[in-house]
């Protein structure tokens, strides 16, 4: 039973039914299919092509079947979505085999009364010359090509123009790169590459110690060793926006997994001192446990809630705020984010707003803070630091540093196009009294 498209299809009914991450879910189902690694990277391929492209598929659907989407069993659809992504997207895989495959995944759920229909929306697909003919209304169109909700792609182009809204869409589709910070407090260039063994490492331009890497990262010698930590390059620019130092004493204050706090460690050289805090202890573990394969011993992790001021803490020299956020910036690494319903997120300025008041309670005079996310909503970035600058005098803008300074002054908002990053907000901000 637990083949590539079975898991596949099993999986999908998980995640669109409301299951967590899909990252989370694959890695999740692929532990226990026991499939080999060819049919892993099958299933892999079909689970994230469905996902980013379910409302792309819908409407092709849509089109062949004789019964509303509405009224489709959720495995048939799910069968159907993955038919159609391979027969539009998946390379040196035949036409007949995505058919019988597709018809004989409905008996293997138990739908084989459903199996003609299956058979007939695919072959009917493949006679028609698989074309595509997508609406002449701008929006219906993006919505469509992109699947991405008229919502979602609304909101891109009210906030940031046309043509950065369809670069965040059209590099949501497809496998985002694999990126890494090298720790250069374990190893030498040479020896990072050198024990990567096969896979290929692709220096950055901007930031030295940034690579783009290809296949399980992992599972290498270098990963084993604490070479390095995964870390869209994006992430990366915000630590080095902050710029902390080796005599700074940092506070990461929604810290978890930690990547960011790992960052900051390396650019302070392992000195000073990182106070890095996750509102649950599972995720404090996780820090802990990367600070540690990391060799990173200026880094102390505990609970703590952003929310609520503790007068235990000290003063702090700089200050990163990565607050909770929509994710929109993330959509190619977690492509589910983009059906999410807006009205989830109407919730959220007030309590970015909140947490970063409270850092500032933290903040010495002089000090230093970076507000953060990685979502493209101007209710999430730019109003929160106007409303920060606005209500409080002792604030000024600061700008930030090359590559983004000149660029952008003291707020960036952050397209693939600029960098070939996630999409990502940065804004800093100096405490003068």
């Amino acid at each position: 039973m637990s083949d590539a498209r079975y898991t596949a299809v099993k999986l999908l009914c998980k995640t669109f039914s409301g299951g967590s991450f899909s990252n989370i879910q694959l890695n999740n189902g692929l532990k226990k299919s026991c499939l080999e690694e060819r049919d892993r990277k099958l299933c892999s391929l079909i689970y994230y092509g469905v996902i980013e492209r379910k409302i792309y598929l819908d409407y092709i659907i849509e089109k062949f079947s004789s019964r509303p989407l509405k009224k489709l069993d959720d495995v048939i659809l799910n069968i159907l979505r993955c038919g159609i992504y391979q027969l539009m997207f998946a390379e040196n895989i035949p036409e007949s085999a995505v058919v019988n495959e597709s018809v004989t995944l409905a008996g293997k759920f138990g739908k084989k009364s459903a199996s003609g229909m299956v058979n007939a929306v695919l072959r009917n697909f493949i006679r028609q010359g698989k074309k595509v003919t997508l609406p002449d209304e701008k929006y219906k169109r993006y919505s469509i090509e992109y699947s991405a909700p008229p919502e979602f792609t609304e909101s891109l182009i009210s906030d940031y123009g046309e043509e950065l809204a369809v670069n965040l869409l059209a590099d949501s589709l497809g496998s985002p790169p694999v990126t890494v910070r090298m720790n250069p407090l374990k190893c030498t260039e040479q020896e990072f590459i050198s024990a990567l063994g096969n896979i290929k490492a692709v220096k950055n331009e901007i930031i030295p110690e940034c690579f783009s890497l290809s296949g399980d990262v992992t599972n290498t010698e270098a990963f084993r060793k604490g070479y390095f930590h995964v870390q869209d390059l994006a992430s990366q620019l915000c630590c080095e926006s902050l710029a902390p130092s080796e005599n700074d004493v940092v506070l990461d204050i929604c810290s978890a997994p930690g990547g960011k706090a790992f960052t900051m460690a390396e650019i302070m050289h392992g000195k000073g001192k990182i106070m890095a805090f996750d509102l649950h202890q599972k995720r404090v573990e996780l820090i802990r446990s990367g600070a540690e394969r990391l060799g990173l011993t200026n880094i102390y992790a505990d609970t703590g809630d952003a929310l609520k001021f503790n007068p235990d803490l000290p003063q702090f020299d700089k200050i990163l705020c990565d607050v909770p956020c929509s994710g929109l910036g993330a959509v190619r690494r977690k492509p589910e984010i983009k059906y999410k319903n807006f009205d989830d997120f109407s919730g959220l300025p007030d309590i970015q707003y909140n947490i970063a008041e409270n850092a500032l309670n933290y903040l010495k005079t002089g000090g230093e803070m970076v507000y953060s996310t990685c979502t493209l909503r101007k209710a999430e970035n730019e109003y929160i630091i106007e409303k920060l600058l606005s209500g409080h005098k002792e604030l000024e803008p600061v700008q930030l540093p090359e590559p983004l300074g000149e660029r952008f002054g003291s707020m960036a908002s952050i397209f693939p196009c600029y960098f070939g990053s996630d999409g990502f907000f940065i804004a800093k901000l100096r405490k003068v009294r």
